[in-house]
Order: structure tokens, then sequence, then C-alpha cells
């Protein structure tokens, strides 16, 4: 059995799929499984066990007809896939489906245009969990034989990579015997970052109760490097936070996770990745993400503060959700998270 799964989409919610990919994996141990996806995502996927192939299409590929027409075609009639799942679901990328009616199971979210190119439609995630909503995108298969569900989150690395991370923390003057915290103190949409005083005002609580704890920024060059280092300067005491540490891509992020024992911050995909490391987090969710859609609930520990949390959010403006959110109720559970952790979680 050959399985194509379509997954055009940011990184956050590429993490969470790889509980489909081991689905079918453990259910079709003899499948090959093959991916499509952003060329900048591809990489944190290498080395994935339960994935044969890559297609990686670049953004000048996805948004030129005369080129994404051609590839889609290639790869489809070149490989006869049995199966394609199309996780996300755009009109474009339904033209897999499209080019290949052979496909025994073309399965899709159900959209007025899927039904004509898919042949299995499946509902929206809704307010369900989005692991849970990736794997029953294989439901369909059932009929094959019963699904043997995996929601565990999983990517790979190698030891040479956990190495050179090793090697660069400890140039850049961390004590890898030490705590350390990753914090998302910012993103890449205002719309999902909290606010910068309030940010501040946590941190600043948390390395007076914490003197011992290194902090490492997670942020982007440009804007999200802009505003991290504007927290940093609001900060009562910055001698605990490494604010030039960096990481050059998803896969690096990756490899700093197994050294760090938690993470704070704005919900997204650097948490996602952390899970996958299988490091606690707390994080503040944006006001149109639901905890029970975008915080796993697994062997991991992983909680969220959301403006539901406060009260009726119906109505509200998002600016008006996000203000809801005090600091000293996101201390509170910060203190209270960090202050149960076991001892091993804080070991490399």
């Amino acid at each position: 059995m050959k399985i194509l799964i379509v997954r055009f989409r940011q990184l956050g919610d590429t993490v969470l799929s790889t509980p489909l990919f081991n689905t079918l994996h453990a259910t079709f141990p003899e499948a090959s499984i093959d991916l499509v996806l952003n060329d900048r995502i591809a990489p944190l996927l290498a080395g994935h066990p339960a994935i044969r192939r890559i297609h990686a299409f670049s953004e000048a590929e996805r948004h030129n007809m005369a080129r994404y027409l051609p590839r889609v075609w290639q790869i489809v009639h070149r490989e006869h896939y049995d199966v394609i799942i199309d996780q996300f679901t755009t009109f474009y990328s339904q033209l897999f489906a499209l080019f290949s009616p052979s496909t025994r199971y073309r399965i899709a979210v159900d959209k007025w245009y899927s039904r004509l190119m898919s042949n299995y439609t499946l509902p929206k995630c809704g307010r369900g969990s989005m692991v849970d909503h990736n794997i029953n995108m294989a439901a369909p298969l059932e009929a094959i034989r019963p699904l043997q569900r995996d929601r565990h989150i999983s990517l790979s690395i190698t030891a040479r990579e956990l190495e050179s991370m090793r090697s660069y923390l400890e140039g850049c003057g961390l004590d890898l015997s030490r705590p350390i915290i990753l914090m998302g103190v910012t993103a890449k949409l205002s719309s999902k970052t909290w606010a910068e005083d309030r940010m501040a005002w946590v941190i600043d609580r948390f390395t007076g109760r914490y003197p011992d704890a290194q902090i490492i920024f997670n942020y982007a060059p440009g804007a999200e490097e802009t505003n991290a280092r504007r927290i940093y300067n609001r900060l009562a005491d910055g001698r605990n936070v490494f604010i030039d540490v960096q990481t050059r891509s998803p896969r690096e992020l990756f490899a700093l996770a197994h050294f760090i024992c938690f993470y704070f911050g704005n919900e997204g995909g650097a948490r996602h990745i952390v899970h996958a490391a299988g490091k606690p987090s707390l994080v503040i969710c944006a006001p149109n993400s639901l905890k029970s859609t975008w915080i796993p609930q697994d062997e991991v520990p992983a909680e969220g503060v959301s403006a539901d949390d406060f009260g009726p959010t119906d109505g509200l403006p998002p600016a008006r959700r996000y203000d809801m959110i005090t600091k000293e109720e996101v201390w509170r559970q910060l203190e209270k998270a960090f202050s149960l952790l076991p001892a091993s979680v804080c070991k490399d």
C-alpha cells in the first residue's frame, strides 16, 4: 500500500499531525507513507520513522500554477497512490486527488469542492482535539483493518545534532546542570501575542522566585527579535536571560528542546515542538485559539490560560479577550506548574 498525506500548513499544525503518521505506520506497517510539505518545514520531519519520502514544495512552486500543476501531476502519476489524505483541504491541495481518480481512498475535509474531487469527506475539527481530528482523517481506512491509534507526538533527531546543540549552549555560557526555561515571549502575528508589559512582569516574578533558572527567549529574526529585545529591556533583572541564544531552524529548536525543562509563553508551533521532546508547558492562548483544540492532553503535562477561563467571551473583540487574561493569574499558574516539575525533567 502507498499512502500520500498532503499537509500544506504551518509549523504547529504539522507537528500535531505526527500522531496520524504514527497511527498509519502502526496500522499498516507494510505501507510506504509519503508526505507533501512546505519546504521550510520539511527538514523538521527528516528521519521520522513513519515517513518514507517528503515532497517539499517551495512558496514559489505553490503560488505559480505553471509550476505547481505539472509537479502535482508528476507525483501522483509516478507513484500511483492507494490512499491520498488531504489534511487541511484547500482547492489547490485537492488537485492531488483530482489528478488521481484511480486512487481508492481520496480523503479530505468536507468542503463543497472536496465533495467533487475526493470520495471520502470528514467534518472539520470544530471544538475538539486537533490530534484526534488528524487521526480521524484515517477513519475510512478502517474498512481495511482497525486503526491502531497512536496519539504520541513525535519527531526525530540525531545524536550528532544533540551534541552540536550541547556545545552551542555551553559556548553561550549556559550551565546545563541548572534548569533552562524556553520562553515564547512574542509571536509572528500581533493577534497571537500577549501584552509585552504583562509578559515582562511575569518574567520578573519568575526570575525573582527561581534565581537558579536560566531563560532563553524563542524568537525569529526580524520583528520577533525586535519585540523580544524590547521585552528584555523592560526586565528589572535580565542577568539569567540569555537573549542572544538563537536557533536557525525548527530542527535546531527541537534539538534545543532536549536541554530545557519547561516551555512558557504564547501558544504556537514552538510549544508543539517542545511537546514532541517530552517537555511540559504552560501557554497563553490567543483569543481565537481553543485550549481543547490546540493543547494536546497526553503523558506530557501541557496547560493553557485563555480568556474563557475568566468569563464569557462571546461577542467580545480579540483585544478585549486578551485583556481578560491577567498577569496575576498567569503567574499563579506558572509558579504552580514549575514547582510541580519532577527533577528528572530538568536533566538533559
